[in-house]
């Protein structure tokens, strides 16, 4: 059985689960990082590279595959919507088909056995396991039937590396070594660790305004480091909204830039959580307090 931070079956079945042909790419972005740091050493400029590409990728991943493939929240035009998937999958994070089918089965599995990778079954399977394992392979076209009608999604979903790869020979073109490492390989490493916590981290730590049926959760440095989706207990209570942080004080950078872009003719039909669905924690914590003063 799984526990909270690793999995129990032992280490052979660790081996295989972490330490895969499937997961060599995986890790050696990890050792291209790491070498090619302490063979350029220390760069500030790099790591402002490191931080700016980590930004805008990360803006791509909860922009792209996350709210308008995955949900749907907000419309544009086919031209954008292709530009869309394409930064998406800058990200290496596989095809944007696969990305959204994952995902909107875990929206209707949320921490159930059916779950691919809830911490119930382990933090560090959550986290990384579940994306390493013959599990999460399949992409379930059934579930996203809306995206696969374009054909130009079909092809950029069988070239799911193309755009990270271009996006690394454009790095190197550019700035050099220097580049290549911090712009791509480095910031690569982040932005995988910090889109994998809201599959682990923010199902483990934070605050649950709303009872979701599931164990996701809200945490305030979660959504800095991820550009606003660590407000994830209001996403799961309210899943079809572009603002993820309900309230003025919940930071949501994405949804800031999307308000840009709608500005810009971009984007439109931005869907917003409505006044009852935000407010319904307030009354329910209304409603306890009368009952509490009620028992005195």
């Amino acid at each position: 059985m799984p526990t909270l931070w690793g999995m129990s079956p032992g280490a052979s079945s660790v081996r295989q689960t972490y330490f895969n042909a499937r997961a060599l790419p995986f890790w050696s972005v990890h050792v291209a990082a790491v070498v090619g740091v302490i063979a350029l050493g220390w760069s500030w400029s790099g790591l402002a590279l490191a931080v700016g590409s980590y930004a805008v990728r990360m803006f791509f991943v909860t922009a792209g595959y996350h709210r308008y493939f995955s949900h749907r929240s907000f419309k544009t035009s086919r031209w954008f919507q292709f530009a869309l998937a394409f930064g998406s999958q800058t990200a290496m994070q596989r095809g944007v088909l696969w990305w959204a089918a994952n995902h909107r089965h875990h929206h209707r599995h949320s921490d159930t056995p059916e779950d691919l990778h809830s911490p119930r079954r382990g933090f560090w399977w959550s986290h990384l396991g579940w994306n390493m394992s013959s599990a999460g392979d399949v992409t379930k076209l059934d579930q996203v039937r809306d995206l696969a009608r374009f054909p130009e999604l079909r092809a950029l979903d069988r070239l799911k590396h193309l755009p990270a790869i271009l996006l690394a020979v454009a790095m190197f073109a550019i700035g050099g070594v220097h580049a290549l490492v911090w712009g791509f390989f480095v910031s690569t490493v982040l932005l995988w660790h910090g889109t994998f916590t809201i599959n682990s981290l923010a199902h483990v730590i934070g605050r649950r305004r709303y009872d979701t049926g599931d164990d996701s959760r809200n945490h305030w440095a979660l959504a800095l480091l991820t550009m606003g989706e660590g407000w994830h207990n209001n996403h799961h209570h309210y899943m079809s909204s572009v603002k993820q942080g309900f309230f003025w004080w919940e930071v949501d950078v994405t949804y800031y830039v999307l308000r840009g872009l709608e500005a810009l003719g971009l984007v439109w039909g931005l869907r917003r959580p409505p006044a009852h669905i935000v407010e319904a924690h307030q009354r329910a914590a209304r409603s306890s307090h009368h009952d509490f003063a009620g028992c005195h």
